[in-house]
């Protein structure tokens, strides 16, 4: 343990390790930061989408008010009818998605010219299960679609958000040399020391520092969940190739199943509720997309607690004969994915903790722009002289 102890010593405090991670935080920081502030900007607003989403709909009154639309309780209109309903409004469209809402009867249903038809032609119906009302569609436009697609990939798909979980990593590089460079440049200093009556700079190298280990916690978790995010399509292939592949084995070779021949989604829901009790269904995926296929409906089971509720198991119904055909649940790739994305936006704990969110993302913002601003203000110095900044304390600032 001691030896452990001089080795992370000796890594920490010689000059010449102080000015490998000096580098390594300037240029991780200073490539991520413009793309990393337009995140924070983007990311505010979205941490708070359902609230924002509510508002602009409006109140709407459901028949059977707390009753999701889930659920099998009586008095919902069947799925087949709602199903009816869709395509109707749709003409020459198949059934591509139809997904549910445990808390109140409010359920989509995703229509499109094929049934592997790209999301760009889909259309998504909303209504009140309880009553079969169409209550209108998502249209997938306005400033939160905007700002949505900016910050998941900026409108370069695949690219884009390949492009942005490598961002991810550089901010994290970024942490990780921050957190190493902080020891030597506080051993003087008491812990939280902001001199505002210094210079400037000084201040906001303060500022910085002290912002940076106050938000370094969540800086990480939202960073880390955000590389994951990146990866959604690589890691739905993934699944869809390894797992959903070998649940399909038996029907290898077999063709689609046309949807004139697709079974009653009423009985098909009931075989997969009979195969896991207990849960309620998420969503059902049609065949032929990239979450089930080309024979079965899958239907997305969530769990039944706070944690397990954003963790999926599908079962596979047959689509021609209504038959169960397998479950099983998703593999840590997919879990990982399912859990990140609402800690990613703070969805874990309603309001205070979105409001918490919020605080942490401005904290963020500062630290980026004073990092900018640090590194503008003396980007012609040596990097011996940013060496002797971080040994000091930054006491060998000009004018500190």
């Amino acid at each position: 343990m001691r030896r452990i102890c001089n080795l992370w010593h000796l890594l920490l405090m010689t000059s010449s390790s102080i000015r490998v991670w000096y580098l390594v935080h300037k240029w991780t920081g200073l490539v991520c930061t413009v793309f990393l502030l337009m995140l924070c900007v983007t990311g505010l607003p979205l941490i708070f989408h359902d609230e924002i989403d509510r508002l602009g709909v409006g109140t709407v009154h459901f028949g059977m008010p707390g009753v999701g639309s889930s659920s099998d309780a009586p008095g919902l209109v069947p799925l087949d009818q709602m199903m009816a309903k869709a395509l109707a409004a749709r003409p020459g469209e198949v059934p591509l998605f139809m997904a549910f809402d445990n808390d109140q009867p409010s359920m989509t249903i995703t229509t499109g010219p094929r049934p592997n038809s790209p999301g760009s032609e889909m259309t998504i119906q909303v209504f009140d299960r309880s009553t079969g009302r169409l209550l209108g569609k998502e249209e997938g436009r306005g400033v939160m679609a905007f700002l949505l697609k900016l910050h998941t990939d900026m409108f370069l798909g695949l690219p884009g958000m390949l492009f942005l979980g490598a961002m991810g990593a550089l901010f994290t590089a970024a942490l990780v040399s921050g957190v190493v460079l902080y020891a030597p440049f506080m051993r003087k200093l008491p812990f939280g020391t902001l001199r505002t009556s210094r210079s400037t700079r000084l201040k906001w190298l303060d500022y910085h520092n002290l912002l940076g280990v106050v938000a370094l916690a969540w800086m990480t978790v939202v960073s880390v969940t955000g590389i994951i995010n990146t990866l959604e399509k690589p890691i739905n292939k993934l699944w869809q190739r390894n797992e959903l592949t070998s649940m399909t084995r038996e029907y290898a070779g077999k063709a689609a199943v046309p949807p004139l021949r697709y079974v009653s989604l009423d009985k098909a829901l009931a075989e997969a509720r009979k195969a896991i009790p207990g849960n309620n269904p998420q969503f059902i995926g049609f065949p032929g997309g990239n979450f089930s296929s080309k024979q079965h409906y899958a239907v997305f089971f969530q769990g039944d607690t706070p944690l397990t509720e954003r963790l999926l198991t599908p079962a596979l119904i047959d689509a021609e004969t209504g038959a169960f055909t397998t479950a099983r649940t998703m593999p840590w790739y997919n879990k990982s994915l399912s859990l990140s994305r609402p800690l990613h936006f703070g969805d874990y704990g309603g309001v205070p903790l979105k409001i918490l969110w919020a605080v942490l993302d401005l904290f963020t913002i500062v630290i980026l722009v004073s990092g900018l601003y640090l590194w503008l203000g003396k980007r012609r110095a040596s990097p011996a002289a940013h060496v002797r900044e971080v040994e000091t304390g930054g006491v060998a600032v000009p004018g500190g």
